[in-house]
């Protein structure tokens, strides 16, 4: 019975939101509190929502220091050297952004948390997105499926967990992985290169004029009229060539053009703007020396990131706004995202300690792994692979690699199946898993690109299944599962 409901209850949560009947955070909270009466355990929920808080409260504080972390460090123009090489890369041109977008989260996971990604990447991609009238589930997609496939650094987290689960060493799990993790990375440029001929079909290449009126930093300028009336070195958005312009997509109707956010601030784009007032040239060495400090930290486990992002937001605000007014507006100028993100982080905790409590993951995990023919034995390590897909999108990792993946590992054993290829097919769902519902970095994408999380959904799960193959089929091909 607590079988067929957690899978019920799962299925609900994600009808629901798919279909936009609830909002996430109201659905992450209300279903599970609805099916923990189901099963005859209403009087433990208070319990089981105390733990699953205590469990994500560390990420909650970490997401609330990150978001104001780099929120100053973008006020303060950090990050503007880096949306100026995407942007003379990109050309205006629609599939040159979406591939851009790709190598931009790809290149920043190398610090190997998903939340830091989401919020570069999506600072420095989401104003051309919307000045383009580009679908912003596209970028939000392909950012997910690259910082998913780079997740499995040795320090991102799932090789850590699977190491230590299994009792392995995290290298020998990881470095055989690198050529089918490099194929699937690959795949993610070449699926980011079709959405982008799809992107360019529909919406056509704008010309870029240059203008130059001064020695300013290049800036952004208003759609169909160049760089008339600006200051300094802009980028005209000019005419456009081919597409049918004001086209639809079907696939992202609410992430897209018309719902995306196009239209706020269209007139008037305010995403790099060369003059504002929030900017510190004079302090850019520091601010860039102290965001590669805390990266470094963060990769050798100095401290725990939480710690580390609350040193680091308050060191940055001290010496880039003294001004006890000044640090005020930069808390409440970021104070939406602060909310809305860390909010969903403990609505998803609730979602987490009713499935954890109840024991319905253990049974759903159980039902699985005993439904696996015996003459399947042998091949633990593709059914490893294909279970983690749906698995690490259902279960936080914690749950996957420290509750699941030794009983797989168990089952393989006794068919001659090494504890080191269960690790490594364990990371094949990663694609997929960067964008569950149970993730707190996936509600820093979607919130600061102001997509609905039911949009991308929808949107990214077959392409991130896919991808998920693909790692799967070349972990096979080249004999490292």
């Amino acid at each position: 019975m607590l079988t067929i409901l957690g899978f019920v209850m799962i299925a609900t949560f994600l009808v629901l939101i798919m279909m936009k009947k609830m909002s996430p955070m109201g659905a992450l909270v209300l279903i599970p509190a609805l099916f923990c009466v189901l099963v005859g355990k209403g009087a433990h929920l208070g319990d089981y929502v105390i733990d699953g808080i205590g469990e994500l409260a560390p990420t909650a504080a970490m997401l609330f220091f990150a978001i104001i972390y780099f929120g100053v460090m973008i006020d303060v123009g950090l990050f503007d050297p880096v949306v100026r090489v995407i942007l003379r890369f990109c050309k205006a041109d629609p599939m040159r952004v979406v591939v851009g977008t790709a190598v931009l989260a790809a290149i920043v996971s190398l610090d190997g948390d998903g939340s830091t990604t989401f919020m570069i990447t999506v600072s420095a991609m989401v104003p051309l997105y919307r000045k383009l009238k580009m679908s912003l589930v596209v970028m939000t997609g392909v950012a997910a499926m690259a910082n998913g496939v780079m997740n499995t650094l040795p320090w991102g987290g799932p090789t850590a967990r699977a190491a230590a689960a299994l009792k392995v060493d995290a290298s020998d799990i990881f470095v055989p992985m690198i050529p089918a993790l490099a194929v699937g990375l690959l795949f993610v440029f070449a699926l980011s290169y079709g959405l982008g001929l799809r992107e360019r079909k529909r919406l056509g290449v704008l010309t870029l004029d240059e203008v130059t009126e001064g020695d300013s930093e290049t800036v952004l300028v208003g759609a169909g009229a160049g760089a008339e009336g600006g200051k300094g070195k802009g980028i005209g958005l000019g005419k456009r060539t081919g597409g049918a312009g004001g086209g639809t997509d079907a696939e992202a109707p609410a992430g897209g053009p018309a719902a995306s956010g196009a239209d706020e601030g269209d007139d008037e784009f305010k995403g790099l703007d060369p003059n504002r007032a929030t900017l510190r040239p004079k302090l850019y060495w520091f601010n860039a020396a102290l965001t590669v400090a805390l990266l470094t930290l963060m990769i050798t486990e100095t401290l725990d990131i939480p710690v580390l992002f609350l040193l680091a937001a308050a060191i940055a605000l001290t010496v880039n706004f003294p001004r006890m007014v000044d640090q005020k507006a930069r808390v409440a100028a970021h104070a939406e995202n602060v909310v809305n993100v860390s909010g969903m982080v403990f609505a998803a905790a609730v979602f987490t300690g009713v499935l954890t409590g109840t024991g319905m993951v253990e049974h759903m995990a159980r039902w699985v792994v005993d439904g696996v023919p015996d003459a399947m034995g042998p091949q633990m390590g593709l059914v490893t692979g294909l279970l983690s897909i749906p698995f690490t999108y259902f279960m936080s990792n914690d749950g996957f690699y420290f509750g699941i993946v030794p009983i797989l590992a168990e089952a393989g054993h006794t068919h001659g199946v090494s504890a080191l290829e269960i690790a490594r097919a364990s990371l094949v769902g990663q694609a997929l898993h960067m964008s569950s519902p149970l993730v707190p970095a996936v509600y820093v994408l979607v919130g600061m690109a102001k997509v609905e999380f039911g949009d991308h959904t929808r949107f990214t799960v077959k392409w991130a299944v896919l991808t998920s193959l693909v790692v799967l089929a070349a972990g096979i091909a080249f004999g490292i599962i």
